[in-house]
């Protein structure tokens, strides 16, 4: 293709003005921080740059020259424009795209620097709708409380503190106020402790989530806290709860200030779950001694039975609202759960009328959790027919003495085991017992009470209560009545048949291992032999024996089988099967307590004697 002079000088022209233009790009994208991921690409621009200009003096130079050679050496220079245009459009392209590359890596990096992953957090402990009161119930406590969140008085007390006995609806009603906070937009966070988790240590996990929770509602608090999380490295990972409080509590909500212009609602279910006294001490001190250093728009519900320390804690404080639901007037709890029944059995259609309706609530004592479990009973199954469930629930001949008495033996066995063991295991043990009488499957009772424990359909399951309240009822003799099960003589009886079983069930090699000169670790299905050689409730007896003789005052009969038990070989072989079931330090304190019973029981003999 032949070009003239004067396409070529504007060619020239254009490659000069792209020249500047790039260099130009280069000294800005070589002031910016970003400059790492595009600096090769801009040395190549550059190279080229340098080329251009040099290609674009010569041309200057040499013009006339050329004009006399002919018109095919410009085509020739056209030739060299076209390829460096191109040269520079591929080089620029990749520029562009290293920078948008570039621009991810830095919201990346932005995200990474505000990232809380790090940081502690429970799952599984927040806010579930299924558990929220039943509408239209609870009204005049949940009106008080939703009137103390919305409270702008700068003295308004930070947490308030619901309390009362099992089963009274303190979770429904913690449940209820997290999820109309989360509706209206000032939820912050909610935290259920149970007890069926105590092994995870969620207590120390308690102000982490919380901080991670209040983080995801507002930008503004992650940031703070983040910054305090790249600071501070170590609490990513500690358990001290104060320091989690003050760093990732008090602190970064400080520096927020008056941004935050709702109240936000932080609900802390079943503290007395979160484990024994000296497990919630901490948590206790902090909301008694430090709660009122809180913002004045933060706002804690804190429910709880009303145990000693949690009620030696948290009363008489100014920040510090208290409100017993044992305190409700029977009238509205009894009217709240008229309709809670009457709303949870209309699937039956006419198979109840409000009478019914009235006659369990008056016979639910104001424990929204027994009625739950009466519903339950009375829910259609297989097998079941809801109006002789409904009569067994409200006759007063609740069945013959024989029958109640059998109900507490049965009941105080689950509520005394050292450790929850399935139907197999408890009538491996009650064959052992002292009365023939007391020798019956347990499943004479259990099998009717499925509504209220795990366990009673499945032999290898352990027995446990669906709910705590189901023992406190029966431990509490003015709620439970006739049902009351006190202690009696059940240490003697799990005692006595805990050293039966070990005399009658423990034999050498009892795991039936091919040599005896191996260490634990070294045989690879210790666990299996185990599980097939040692039934629970042999373990059981293994393990706790001594425990029940603690709590038992003299017998003949204990003595003479605790003295058979400890002269004789069966005392090695219990041994035996505590090691190889990992339980060997408990021997120590076995013997311990077996020693201090003798001891004990030796002195008081002797003082009669005097």
């Amino acid at each position: 293709m032949i070009l003239s002079q004067a396409n070529l000088d504007a060619s020239m022209m254009d490659l000069t003005s792209r020249i500047k233009q790039t260099y130009e790009l280069i000294l800005d994208n070589l002031s910016s921080a970003k400059i790492n991921c595009t600096r090769d690409v801009l040395a190549q621009i550059a190279l080229l740059i340098y080329e251009c200009a040099d290609f674009v003096s010569s041309y200057s130079e040499t013009k006339g020259f050329l004009v006399r050679l002919g018109k095919n050496v410009f085509s020739d220079k056209a030739s060299a424009v076209a390829n460096y245009n191109s040269r520079l459009d591929r080089l620029m392209q990749e520029l562009r795209d290293r920078a948008v590359l570039n621009i991810q890596d830095s919201v990346q990096q932005m995200r990474d620097d505000v990232t809380l992953d790090s940081l502690a957090y429970a799952g599984g402990v927040g806010l579930n709708q299924t558990k929220k009161c039943l509408d239209g119930t609870r009204t005049e406590i949940l009106n008080e409380i939703v009137d103390w969140i919305n409270n702008t008085d700068a003295t308004a007390p930070r947490i308030f503190w619901l309390h009362g006995q099992a089963g009274r609806g303190k979770s429904a009603i913690a449940h209820t106020i997290a999820l109309r906070a989360k509706n209206l937009g000032n939820f912050g966070s909610c935290f259920c402790f149970t007890r069926v988790r105590h092994h995870e240590g969620l207590h120390t996990k308690l102000f982490t989530t919380i901080a991670r929770d209040l983080a995801d509602r507002d930008v503004r608090f992650r940031l703070l806290l983040a910054g305090i999380i790249a600071y501070e490295r170590e609490l990513r990972d500690t358990e001290d709860i104060v320091t989690q409080w003050q760093k990732c509590i008090l602190e970064p909500l400080a520096q927020l200030g008056g941004l935050l212009t709702r109240n936000v609602v932080v609900v802390i279910d079943a503290l007395d779950e979160s484990g024994v006294d000296t497990t919630r001490e901490g948590i206790l001190d902090i909301f008694a001694t430090h709660g009122a250093e809180l913002p004045g728009n933060i706002r804690i519900l804190l429910t709880s039975r009303p145990l000693a320390d949690i009620r030696e804690a948290l009363h008489s404080k100014q920040h510090i609202l208290s409100r017993c639901l044992d305190d409700v007037h029977p009238e509205s709890a009894t009217r709240d759960i008229t309709l809670y029944i009457s709303t949870k059995l209309k699937s039956l259609g006419g198979t109840f009328c409000d009478a019914d309706f009235d006659q369990l609530a008056a016979k639910s004592g104001g424990l929204f959790e027994w009625a739950r479990l009466a519903c339950d009973y009375l829910r259609p199954r297989i097998g079941v027919v809801p109006k002789e469930h409904f009569h067994r629930i409200t006759s007063r001949a609740r069945g013959s003495p024989d029958v109640l008495s059998k109900f507490r033996s049965v009941m105080r066995q689950i509520l005394w085991s050292k450790e929850p063991l399935p139907i197999s295991a408890m009538d491996a043990m009650r064959r052992k017992f002292s009365r023939e009488d007391d020798q019956y499957s347990v499943r004479i009772i259990l099998n009717f009470m499925a509504s209220f424990l795990v366990g009673t359909t499945d032999t290898s399951t352990p027995v446990r209560p669906f709910h705590a309240s189901f023992y406190d009822f029966l431990l509490d003799e003015k709620r439970s009545g006739e049902f009351f099960i006190d202690q009696a003589d059940v240490h003697h009886d799990l005692a006595l048949s805990s050293l039966r079983v070990m005399q009658g069930d423990l034999r050498f090699n009892i795991c039936s291992f091919p040599t005896s000169y191996l260490r634990n670790s070294d045989v690879v299905d210790l666990a299996k032999r185990v599980e097939k050689n040692i039934p629970l409730h042999l373990l059981y007896s293994c393990r706790f024996w001594a425990s029940h003789l603690q709590d038992v005052k003299y017998g003949s009969d204990l003595a003479q089988c605790l003295r058979a038990f400890v002269t004789e070989e069966k005392f090695l072989f219990w041994m035996e099967a505590l090691g190889v079931s990992n339980f060997i330090g408990e021997a120590y304190r076995a013997l311990i307590s077996a020693e201090m019973w003798l001891e004990i029981t030796r002195v008081k003999q002797n003082i009669k004697m005097l």
